[in-house]
């Protein structure tokens, strides 16, 4: 079994965490510690368990300079210490799907061929989609659940970052080249450190009380 943060230790973290302004350029996050953070991003659940993404990690920084112009002019693209583009998949074919029935295979045992009544499950749900079954919409869906996935896993380390819709997707696929690996920008996650003059780390967080939020039945 494994070890459990305390419930105090999880919302210390979810409060301390907020969508970062400002990010201390002179910070990097150490490499342990974004390993940690890739490794995140791999566990993240997604639907059917089909991860029909790309996690584009940006680091270089005559790469980095370039992103503000595309993305409304913030600068926390630049800043930060990483910068992530979650890509969905353009489109599902018969041969990625069997090509994850053998990656399944693999890690569990047993074969392809017993996975039959699965395949012919996501073959008649996904390839191709039906109709009124928006592909692009889905896949668009499975990043924001890495997204979230990857701001909270950086939170329990101390990591601070910013989700950031207020870009310009078609110019980030033709900088990264996107498109002809068969993938589209959806949103970019930047993470790194907050800067000590960046006011809103301090500024109280605003929510609905818990009673107009949760219902329990």
């Amino acid at each position: 079994m494994s070890s459990a943060i305390s419930p105090d230790t999880l919302l210390a973290q979810l409060r301390w965490r907020y969508a970062t302004k400002k990010f201390d350029t002179s910070r990097k996050i150490p490499e342990q510690d974004w390993a940690a953070l890739e490794e995140a991003l791999i566990l993240t659940p997604s639907s059917y368990g089909l991860q029909p993404w790309k996690f584009v990690v940006i680091t270089d920084p005559a790469v980095k300079a370039q992103l503000p112009a595309i993305s409304w002019n913030q600068k926390q693209v630049q800043d930060a210490s990483h910068t992530v583009v979650f890509a969905r998949r353009l489109d599902l074919t018969e041969e990625y799907i069997d090509r994850y029935l053998s990656r399944i295979a693999q890690v569990r045992g047993g074969t392809v061929e017993g996975q039959a009544g699965f395949r012919k499950m996501l073959m008649g749900s996904l390839v191709p989609p039906p109709p009124g079954f928006n592909l692009e919409h889905w896949a668009a869906l499975q990043c924001y659940i890495a997204l979230g996935n990857f701001m909270t896993s950086a939170a329990m380390l101390g990591i601070d970052t910013c989700p950031m819709e207020g870009i310009v997707p078609a110019k980030y696929d033709e900088l990264l080249g996107l498109s002809a690996k068969g993938f589209a920008t959806v949103v970019v996650g930047c993470a790194g450190y907050r800067a000590a003059d960046d006011k809103y780390a301090s500024v109280p967080k605003v929510r609905f009380l818990r009673e107009e939020l949760v219902e329990r039945i």
